[in-house]
């Protein structure tokens, strides 16, 4: 949701999935499975892989202001550091463990896990991977607990912010 709203202000979209995705296309890994396989990567290439592949894309864009979506943990916020410096702005959202659980089963996407159980053990893999700490280090957080409605205030008036300081 938040990088649809972003889109809407002209800022450039890099979905970190979306290179996990690219990946279980090209080993013909089963999407169910890409959790798994975004383990083994980050343990074969590095925790950083998944930002160091966004960088290129980052850099190659036209724009100046580019949200990048889905960092799971703080070696990708070192990464990201490292490669932009100041110019880098983490921000978390965060959620009850019951309202991700309900957002999660009600979207269906084919990479999502289909339970609570499945939801746990997400978790439990992205804190493993540093989650915990991105979330903590953020320079700036959204609660998103609220309706669809209030989330999306929230980030429109984020965005608004972002693009007028750009």
């Amino acid at each position: 949701e938040a990088s649809r709203i972003a889109r809407e202000f002209g800022v450039s979209v890099v979905n970190m999935g979306d290179v996990i995705r690219k990946e279980a296309e090209r080993a013909g890994v089963d999407m169910a499975h890409a959790g798994d396989l975004a383990t083994e990567l980050r343990l074969r290439e590095g925790s950083d892989v998944v930002a160091r592949r966004c960088i290129p894309i980052i850099e190659e864009l036209e724009t100046r202001l580019v949200l990048i979506d889905g960092i799971r943990s703080i070696d990708e916020v070192e990464a990201f550091k490292e490669a932009f410096g100041v110019n880098f702005t983490l921000i978390a959202i965060e959620a009850s463990f019951k309202e991700r659980l309900s957002r999660i089963l009600a979207r269906k996407r084919a990479d999502d896990p289909v339970d609570e159980s499945g939801v746990l053990s997400r978790d439990e893999r992205e804190l493993e991977w540093g989650i915990g700490r991105a979330i903590k280090d953020a320079d700036i957080t959204i609660e998103n607990n609220g309706s669809i409605d209030e989330f999306h205030e929230k980030v429109r008036e984020l965005m608004a912010a972002l693009s007028s300081t750009e």
